[in-house]
């Protein structure tokens, strides 16, 4: 079974889905980090279920229990691509949640019928798998060639992680359409 994305207005106004790194956009399930009142997005299990579905990885399901291992593995993610963006080493205990997070399930990488890649996730652990897809994802990013090019945006209070694919690697902001132009607009309102 092709896993399609399901992008609904719902989740459109739920989550932030334009971040070009899969596992960063799930770190961006928790927003304005380094803002006075983080915000949970995955507050129940029904939105983690719709999340994963926007993102090509939809279940059936998903229990108390897988959305607390999926919480664990989006700050896991989160601490080591921060790390990273600073220069430093992950930590070891967030390496061995993603490495083990990788290896359980069986996701299948496939081709659609248009050409697209899609994720086939198996019937009896599909959360598991879509887990897998994301911690796979953030190992892939976090250790590879462009992995001096990960930072935390420098808009004010989100410090959102994303890949600097700009030329010049000068990028400063997660996304020019959000924290780009909240700075933009401070600045215009203070002159």
């Amino acid at each position: 079974m092709g896993m399609r994305k399901v992008v609904t207005v719902e989740a459109r106004q739920l989550f932030r889905l334009d971040n070009e790194v899969l596992a960063f956009r799930f770190t961006a399930t928790m927003s304005d980090r380094a803002g006075e009142a983080p915000r949970e997005r995955l507050s129940d299990h029904g939105r983690l279920k719709l999340w994963l579905g926007a993102v090509g990885l939809a279940v059936p399901d998903v229990s108390p229990a897988e959305l607390q291992d999926a919480l664990g593995l989006r700050e896991a993610i989160y601490r080591a691509g921060l790390a990273v963006a600073t220069a430093q080493r992950p930590d070891p205990g967030d390496a061995a949640i993603l490495n083990r997070t990788a290896t359980t399930g069986w996701p299948r990488p496939a081709l659609d019928g248009n050409g697209l890649a899609v994720w086939h996730l198996g019937k009896r652990t599909p959360v598991p798998d879509a887990l897998a897809v994301l911690a796979a994802d953030a190992i892939h990013v976090l250790g590879g060639p462009e992995r001096d090019r990960i930072k935390a945006c420098e808009g004010p209070g989100c410090a959102g992680l994303f890949l600097d694919t700009s030329r010049g690697a000068n990028r400063r902001w997660c996304s020019m359409n959000t924290c780009g132009n909240r700075v933009k607009k401070a600045r215009l309102a203070n002159k």
